[in-house]
């Protein structure tokens, strides 16, 4: 099974995104991948909101979401769409991950469940709650990668959530992002091969890399890590595609050899001792 990741630069125009995304489609399909991973916020990073606003549309009229779409009808290849910003119908925006099959049809969308919050040591400063309304599902729909359970960049640090979509029967993990640089080199690597590591499950991470139009600079690095831990794809920090080769029934063989899903318990009340 080959996938694709598309690593890349967003900026502040989505035309231009959309442009960069279509690329992509062709070459990934051109190249026999059965799915293309995109990172998070695929078809804008724009840290100024007045000016962002007016280039977020409610998910009917994106124009981003209509060109993949089209794109992935064309080529026969499944994508997962990352994440755009749309304005859901009471007004706030929702951080949304689409994935999209081989006739361009929505087979699933999942709202970034936990937001950026935070001050880093650094000075950064982000806050994501105040432009965005949490998500209220997870999710896990078929493709032809197996049984894939998406989350999105800050919904890495919360096992939680991927205990939940493996327990509904994801064998795949996606964990789209826009990294920044400090927790990049600090967590990325550690998070998401613990994520795969305590699920048995495959995890595709497609990421944001560079310095952007807006001035922000995000960590890269988009990889691919098989249920036993070992990173087979890590992309660096240059925009492009990449390409792996997985074996699906891998996830089988893993969690045969450590059973952790059959032996997990649900947690009883916890006890504080003075």
């Amino acid at each position: 099974m080959k996938l694709a990741l598309l690593q890349m630069t967003a900026g502040i125009d989505p035309d231009a995104n959309a442009a960069v995304l279509v690329d992509a489609i062709e070459r990934a399909a051109a190249a026999g991948a059965a799915m293309l991973f995109t990172p998070e916020m695929s078809g804008l990073i724009d840290r100024d909101r007045e000016r962002a606003a007016g280039s977020i549309a409610a998910e009917s009229d994106d124009r981003v979401l209509r060109a993949v779409r089209d794109a992935a009808g064309r080529a026969g290849i499944w994508v997962h769409l990352g994440s755009l910003a749309v304005r859901r119908d009471d007004g706030r925006l929702a951080n949304r991950g689409y994935v999209i099959d081989d006739s361009g049809d929505v087979r699933a969308t999942y709202d970034k469940l936990h937001l950026f919050d935070v001050t880093l040591p650094s000075g950064e400063s982000w806050r994501e709650s105040a432009s965005y309304a949490p998500g209220e599902r997870a999710c896990v729909v078929a493709t032809p990668a197996g049984m894939l359970g998406p989350s999105i960049c800050y919904d890495l640090r919360f096992a939680d959530l991927f205990r939940a979509i493996s327990d509904a029967g994801a064998t795949i993990l996606s964990v789209p992002a826009a990294f920044t640089v400090p927790t990049g080199q600090a967590h990325w690597h550690v998070l998401l091969r613990a994520r795969a590591i305590e699920a048995g499950a495959f995890v595709v991470a497609a990421a944001q890399t560079g310095i952007h139009e807006d001035g922000r600079t995000t960590y890269g690095h988009s990889l691919v890590i098989d249920p036993w831990g070992k990173v087979l794809l890590d992309m660096g920090d240059t925009a492009g595609l990449g390409y792996v080769e997985i074996d699906p029934a891998q996830v089988d063989t893993v969690r045969a050899r450590v059973p952790v899903l059959d032996h997990r318990r649900a947690i009883p009340p916890v006890e504080r001792i003075a």
